[in-house]
């Protein structure tokens, strides 16, 4: 019996390295998009909690303004809501505009809103406001426009992340009779 060598073709030589290369760079590649995805999926969470913190905050401060207020007559109703304002300048853009978070204006007071005033405490003190990032009192108004237009509030909450460039923000309008 004679042993016989097999002999590969000299043009497969080294093919199988090549495959097990390409297989493992598209490995690592499947691997890099799971790492990009999941970080998106975390910042995507964390986007759409501060959105669901900063209407239930807008929320809570349209129904404390809304049970707070005088209804004695149209004149107490229109002076009571006013003592609400926070912050109210500029006024809310009518054209669909965004305008930056930055308002003036006088801040709210505990003594003429004291039921307001727990909501927006920390926001009032210039310090952040509870679940939302970098939220400050110059950052957060309350404006009413009780002048014809069936008392109108509106209450734009805004708050930006470390890794925001720009402001993020949340209004609610709402109007009060």
């Amino acid at each position: 019996m004679r042993a016989e060598t097999i002999r590969r073709a000299p043009s497969q030589a080294g093919f199988f390295l090549i495959e097990a290369m390409v297989a493992i760079l598209i490995f690592a590649l499947g691997i890099l998009g799971l790492v990009a995805m999941g970080g998106t999926a975390v910042s995507s969470q964390s986007d759409a909690q501060y959105r669901t913190e900063a209407s239930s905050l807008a929320d809570a401060i349209a129904g404390q303004i809304a049970v707070s207020i005088n209804r004695t007559s149209e004149a107490t109703k229109a002076a009571s809501l006013i003592t609400f304002a926070h912050q109210p300048n500029p006024a809310p853009p009518t054209d669909g505009s965004v305008p930056p978070c930055a308002f003036t204006g006088t801040a709210l007071d505990v003594a003429s809103a004291p039921t307001i005033f727990p909501l927006l405490d920390r926001a009032a003190n210039g310090t952040a406001v509870p679940g939302l990032p970098g939220a400050t009192a110059a950052n957060q108004q309350i404006y009413i426009d009780g002048a014809g237009t069936y008392n109108r509030v509106v209450i734009t909450l805004c708050w930006r992340t470390a890794s925001d460039a720009a402001w993020r923000r949340h209004t609610l309008v709402t109007y009060v009779n």
